[in-house]
């Protein structure tokens, strides 16, 4: 097998084995983390065809590792583990202390093993839009990096410039978020506030500029008791779950101030 940068070419049949795997993935994501980070981005190859892929990005001096994906028919002979650990490097490489990612029940044996350990669960969320008129405008990234900082202890302004330029600000005194299109609905995220009033008038606003009937999604920090029961009572309902890890040096983690994660799985 041969171990190469992820590149544009690799893209169709990723995109096509994540959806196999019922993963909500947007290809914006890859052009925004090759162009971030590109050498934290890899593909194995295998008489010609890409067999397994990962993805990473560095912000301050953490990182985020996503889209580890083997093709089934490779599983068990050792891809992942090759990936992970050269991303791993990688990151290092370029300074990072706190490594993080989601983990599936079947990928977190792997992820254990290579030192991660838990943080949190994530639970995603999925609900409607609702009618009325949604506030929001431009907003410089400056402006939301206060809060994101509070919960996530890191410098993310580059994740945060990214998802500005392609959604809609919701900005108020007590946090922000983002409603970015995804498929035929929208995510809400990245999401940073204090509890309370605040967090449910941001999510009234996200409700209604995503319009009434419009599918929503969004990746939710277990340990956030406030935005769980918030959606909750509006509706949504929980579709899943993962296991939030990190490896390295202990993060300057506040989940009560992360609404939601910028993705849905991939960079944090």
């Amino acid at each position: 097998m041969t171990l190469r940068p992820f590149s544009a070419k690799d893209l169709p049949a990723f995109l096509a084995r994540s959806e196999d795997e019922g993963w909500l993935c947007d290809r914006w994501e890859f052009d925004f983390l090759r162009g971030a980070f590109p050498g934290g981005c890899f593909t194995l190859e295998e008489e010609g065809a890409a067999v397994a892929f990962v993805t990473s990005i560095r912000y301050g001096t953490s990182g985020w590792i996503g889209n580890l994906l083997v093709d089934r028919a490779r599983r068990g002979r050792g891809c992942g583990t090759l990936l992970m650990h050269r991303t791993v490097e990688a990151l290092a490489a370029a300074g990072v202390k706190t490594t993080w990612l989601t983990a599936s029940s079947s990928g977190r044996p792997l992820y254990e093993r290579m030192g991660f350990r838990e943080a949190d669960r994530v639970v995603r969320w999925v609900g409607t839009g609702r009618g009325g008129t949604g506030g929001g405008g431009p907003v410089r990234p400056a402006a939301m990096e206060a809060f994101d900082r509070a919960g996530w202890g890191d410098d993310r302004r580059t994740l945060l410039a990214a998802v500005a330029a392609r959604g809609t600000v919701v900005l108020r005194p007590e946090g922000f978020l983002v409603v970015q299109p995804f498929g035929d609905g929208f995510q809400v995220g990245p999401w940073g506030c204090s509890a309370g009033d605040g967090a449910a008038e941001l999510l009234d606003e996200a409700r209604a500029v995503a319009g009434a009937g419009t599918r929503l999604f969004l990746d939710v920090p277990a340990g956030n008791g406030a935005v769980t029961a918030l959606l909750g009572a509006a509706g949504f309902v929980a579709s899943g779950e993962t296991a939030l890890m990190y490896a390295g040096a202990e993060p300057a983690y506040v989940p009560s101030r992360v609404g939601a994660l910028a993705s849905m799985g991939s960079m944090g």
